[in-house]
């Protein structure tokens, strides 16, 4: 799913091929003849909403209407994905799904009020970030073999932090942990930023940080890097081994966002908005100047793609919670 755009120029006007058959099947219709709303999960500034903000001003400009960002913040995100849900379905309420919002939390809750899988039209991809699972210095493990041998000599008594139980740092952990054979201790915080102020203060020993704000902690010795949770090294961590390389077989683990419609959607509505995304995405300019700057790779794909990919991360993260029994009804 994830191509690689700076040497996809052939996919790009592939692209802008498939969006101008689908406008001109909308021309008809008069869509988008109003401004567009773009319900974001998660609050103004955070890094979700950067991305929105600038792909909305890209989409915007393209269609010919306004995308109006909408901040529906709260509860992991399943406030905004709810409203999402309940919109009508004629595309001009779309959202951001998440990794967070769209499989991480099925796997978790029964009481959700919307199904990831039953409710949404996926669009399109927009990237995904690894995370790097990171130590304080003075922990005596120089690579993923020497950490897991640590804790296999000292059951429970190496600790971890993440942004929360049941956040999909807590999963990647307890995915590893399972894979490893190890035993550690959770430690949740009420955020990214405030596991990272407990490893840096050497409160707990490891955690699963995401690259963009990892890095510069890293390149300043302040935390040590181990490995890299995508499936290929990193541009940015180059002399960094992924977790596969490291021993761990098969481990892949990245964050995600998209956009996502309300199911109903008309299918050339959605065609159209998977097209011109991907336009947007191909851009110089998307790339180096803003992706490249957050440590997100691009991914342009179909509505389908898209859909099979969320189908199989809320597989993945359902078997994880169950076999950790994490919930948190």
């Amino acid at each position: 799913m994830r191509r690689s755009v700076s040497r996809s120029l052939a996919v790009a006007m592939a692209w802008a091929v498939l969006a101008g058959a689908a406008a001109a099947q909308t021309a008809d219709s008069g869509w988008p003849d109003r401004p567009l709303r773009l319900i974001v999960p998660f609050p103004a500034g955070a890094s979700t909403d950067i991305v929105a903000r600038i792909v909305a001003q890209k989409l915007g400009s393209r269609l010919g209407q306004q995308v109006v960002i909408e901040n529906r913040a709260g509860a992991s995100g399943n406030i905004g994905a709810d409203a999402l849900a309940k919109a009508a379905p004629d595309g001009y309420t779309l959202g951001i799904a998440t990794a967070s919002t769209h499989a991480v939390a099925a796997s978790l809750s029964a009481a959700l009020p919307y199904d990831p899988l039953k409710d949404f039209a996926p669009v399109a991809m927009l990237g995904g970030q690894p995370y790097v699972l990171v130590l304080y210095p003075g922990v005596p493990a120089r690579n993923l073999a020497e950490l897991v041998a640590l804790a296999k000599a000292k059951p429970r008594q190496l600790n971890y932090g993440s942004a929360g139980v049941a956040s999909l740092a807590h999963l990647a952990t307890a995915l590893f942990a399972s894979m490893a054979g190890i035993e550690i201790t959770h430690v949740p915080y009420k955020s990214e930023p405030e596991s990272i102020t407990a490893i840096l203060g050497k409160q707990i020993h490891l955690c699963f940080i995401n690259v963009s704000t990892a890095l510069p902690l890293i390149k300043e010795g302040r935390l040590r890097a181990l490995a890299i949770t995508s499936a290929t090294r990193q541009p940015e961590l180059p002399q960094v081994p992924t977790m596969i390389e490291g021993g761990v077989a098969g481990y892949v683990v990245t964050t995600f966002v998209g956009v996502a419609a309300r199911v109903g959607t008309p299918a050339d509505i959605v065609g159209m908005l998977n097209g011109t995304i991907n336009q947007v995405l191909a851009s110089a300019e998307m790339q180096a100047n803003f992706f490249a700057r957050l440590g997100v790779r691009v991914s342009i794909g179909t509505p389908q793609e898209f859909a099979a990919f969320i189908a199989a991360e809320t597989r993945k993260w359902t078997a994880v919670a169950t076999d950790a029994g994490i919930r948190i009804d």
